[in-house]
């Protein structure tokens, strides 16, 4: 009998913990013991909050699960995943609150690639009010990628420094309204998802902050970026590798290095983007505006390429198309006869300035197979430094249609 009962109790006990979360779509994360207090660490706190999520089901009554991150506090989190798939046909994740990373390297209890990652999860919005602070400060110098403490208190090399954000697989995705500030790296990283909208987002980094990109998109189709403010140390936008029907509307992008499409082609790989297409756009004080990027050596292609529409307020290098591209940090750039294949680029409606004292445009394309069938039309662009000054475009190995105020001509000291 006593038996019985203890098997009783035990079966009474693992049913109830299975049930707790039953029929609940709301999931604070302060009903999973999440401090909130900015000091101590409350990743297990969400991990458990995203397993009752992401175990929740949808219902026409309850509505779609979600998980809150309430205002007034600040969550401090260590690397983080994410996963799904989820049972539920959509989820939502609503920051309201703060979410921080360690503010110390030693503070950081692994090295990761990533420090919040979402993987496999289709229907996900994440939106609200809230902010994501990286603390990347203690990272942005070299030294500082070198060492820092794990939980065991050993030393470890960390070779690479994390990315705030990232999305893998994570199909049908919506971002929406909230600030990112100071990764160690890229902010936003979306990559493998496919038809993702991305809107009102406000991401600030220092101007001499390194490679802290805005959003980084590869092997990711149909994304829309929209209506946002984004000044950082590096690319507000990159489309690398696989990207393709991407549309960016409505983007202020300052400081930074402007909206990129690539590097593409690095040590010699296959690599390609297709229709791009930014519109409605302004690049202030950027260090680039509308530029692509790829590497010597390399293959595959860049097409269907358009930047409509486009303000510029003391951009330095408004158009930019660079075949001899070459990060050189530990990289030996040696000239090669074959590179990624670049062709029908559309560059219209561009106005305002430029603050350098060579060309607003350059066209630097390689020898084999060049630049194919670029249009330029409406490009009316005065210098800061020299208001009289006629602008023309440096070129080399470019065909296709340029607008008759801007004179192609070939500029000596580009690459040979």
């Amino acid at each position: 009998m006593s038996k019985l009962l203890v098997s009783f109790l035990i079966f009474c006990n693992v049913a109830l913990s299975n049930s707790i979360w039953y029929g609940q779509t709301i999931f604070n994360v302060l009903q999973f013991d999440a401090v909130g207090d900015g000091q101590t660490d409350d990743s297990e706190a969400f991990l458990k909050a995203w397993e009752a999520l992401c175990g929740a089901t949808e219902a026409i009554d309850t509505g779609t699960p979600t998980l809150v991150v309430p205002a007034e506090k600040t969550f401090l989190l260590q690397p983080i995943i994410f996963s799904g798939p989820c049972k539920s046909n959509s989820v939502h994740v609503q920051i309201l609150g703060k979410i921080v990373a360690p503010n110390t390297l030693h503070a950081w209890k692994e090295c990761k690639e990533f420090w919040i990652s979402f993987s496999e999860v289709t229907n996900l919005t994440i939106n609200g009010t809230g902010e994501i602070d990286g603390n990347g400060k203690p990272w942005w110098s070299k030294a500082s990628q070198l060492h820092h403490v794990v939980n065991n208190g050993y030393k470890v090399k960390c070779y690479q420094r994390p990315k705030a954000i990232h999305f893998y697989k994570c199909d049908y995705l919506q971002l929406r309204g909230l600030k990112h500030l100071d990764s160690p790296k890229a902010h936003i990283t979306i990559n493998n998802c496919n038809n993702v909208s991305v809107s009102n987002l406000h991401i600030i980094a220092p101007e001499d902050s390194p490679n802290t990109d805005g959003i980084d998109i590869s092997m990711s189709t149909f994304v829309n970026i929209h209506n946002s403010t984004i000044g950082t140390g590096d690319d507000c936008i990159a489309l690398n590798n696989g990207s393709s029907h991407i549309n960016i509307t409505s983007i202020v992008c300052g400081p930074g290095h402007g909206i990129s499409v690539g590097s593409l082609g690095e040590d010699g790989a296959y690599e390609t983007a297709e229709e791009v297409h930014v519109r409605n756009c302004t690049f202030n004080g950027t260090k680039n505006g509308a530029r692509i990027k790829t590497w010597q050596g390399g293959s595959g292609y860049v097409k269907g390429i358009s930047f409509e529409k486009i303000t510029l307020i003391g951009a330095k290098n408004p158009i930019i198309i660079d075949q001899y591209y070459c990060d050189k940090n530990g990289h030996n750039c040696k000239p090669s006869a074959s590179a990624v294949n670049v062709s029908n680029v559309i560059y219209t409606g561009f106005q305002g300035t430029y603050a350098n004292e060579e060309e607003a445009i350059i066209f630097d394309c390689s020898n084999n197979p060049g630049c194919q069938n670029v249009t330029m039309n409406q490009i009316n662009i005065t210098s800061t430094l020299d208001p009289g000054k006629n602008i023309s475009a440096a070129c080399k190995n470019v065909n296709g249609t340029f607008d008759p105020a801007v004179p192609c001509s070939p500029w000596a000291y580009l690459h040979p």
